[in-house]
């Protein structure tokens, strides 16, 4: 089969997880492409943190120092969105939004997700300043403020009880979760979490002159009523479907991300999810390491191929003779 022009691997998504599987796909000597839309999950976060030798660099940089490593091994990139997929002889073929095609023996998806915020005002203008989900990520960072804690998931009770470790003043609002159960109440009570009962109406955002970007002041109930908060904790939904995955037909999970199994092989042959498109709670550390050993499952089976492609004309040769 004459492959030129077609990869050995093309990669959706230029963040963290698709940056490292390139890097890894590159070192081994294959021709890879990186498509990316320029849409990091991360990209409204001030800074990235815990991930070892770059704590506190801002996601653009951190990118930005990811293609400086790709430099020496030959992967090129491709700005746009890929929408459009179709099988075509040992691969697949892309379609970005302009137009543009290109052809990959293996398809490999780091599409991230969209995080589906509560529908209160003011939640999408503080979110990844104010509003936050992972107090791993930015506990340390608000440290002794005032907190709150939104009530938006099944998981947010744990978080009230969680994010108390970086404050002595945290705010639980049950919100959509009311009634809360008396074990529930209690177990707040005893770690130092206060309750406000009400649904939420509104984050309010800092103004003035002397306020950051989308700073928070506080959380206003339904009452009127105003609660001092400089950050809120919540628990987004999550969202990974794009028009590209429904094309290729990737069977997704109930929280609406990519199935994989733990190679990171999807339902569709030859097509690999890695990072948030597979795993809404992967943070970074993590998705670079999946991404990691993703590529070299994927090196591996193209090893296979190469080799497969090689006996197949050798018999034909012999058979000639």
């Amino acid at each position: 089969m004459d492959r030129q022009g077609m990869y050995d691997v093309v990669i959706v998504g230029g963040g963290v997880s698709g940056l490292s599987a390139a890097l890894v796909l590159g070192r081994a000597r294959r021709r890879v492409l990186v498509i990316d839309a320029g849409t990091p999950r991360n990209a409204p976060a001030e800074a990235a943190y815990g991930f070892i030798t770059r704590d506190g660099v801002a996601p653009e940089q951190l990118v930005a120092l990811a293609r400086q490593d790709l430099a020496p091994y030959g992967v090129e990139f491709l700005e746009g969105t890929a929408e459009g997929a179709r099988e075509v002889p040992e691969g697949w073929s892309l379609t970005t939004s302009d137009g543009t095609s290109v052809e990959g023996r293996h398809l490999v998806l780091a599409t991230g997700l969209r995080d589906v915020l509560p529908e209160i005002p003011g939640a999408r203008e503080a979110w990844g300043r104010g509003l936050l989900q992972c107090p791993y990520c930015h506990g340390w960072e608000v440290r002794d403020q005032p907190f709150g804690v939104l009530g938006s998931s099944s998981t947010s009770l744990h978080q009230a009880l969680l994010v108390r470790q970086w404050s002595e003043d945290v705010t639980f609002f049950p919100h959509t979760l009311e009634p809360l159960s008396e074990d529930d109440e209690r177990r707040l009570r005893t770690r130092g979490v206060r309750i406000a009962e009400g649904r939420v109406q509104a984050l309010v955002l800092a103004e003035g002159d002397d306020a950051a970007p989308r700073a928070l002041r506080g959380v206003r109930l339904e009452d009127g009523s105003v609660h001092p908060c400089t950050a809120v904790f919540c628990e987004p939904g999550s969202d990974a479907a794009l028009p590209l995955i429904d094309a290729l037909g990737c069977d997704l999970r109930d929280d609406g991300c990519v199935v994989t199994d733990d190679i990171g092989r999807t339902s569709v042959d030859g097509v690999w999810a890695v990072g948030n498109a597979a795993d809404p709670a992967a943070q970074l550390v993590p998705s670079a390491g999946d991404a990691y050993r993703t590529a070299v499952a994927v090196n591996a089976l193209l090893v296979e191929a190469d080799c497969a492609v090689c006996l197949d004309a050798e018999e034909a040769v012999s058979e000639g003779v």
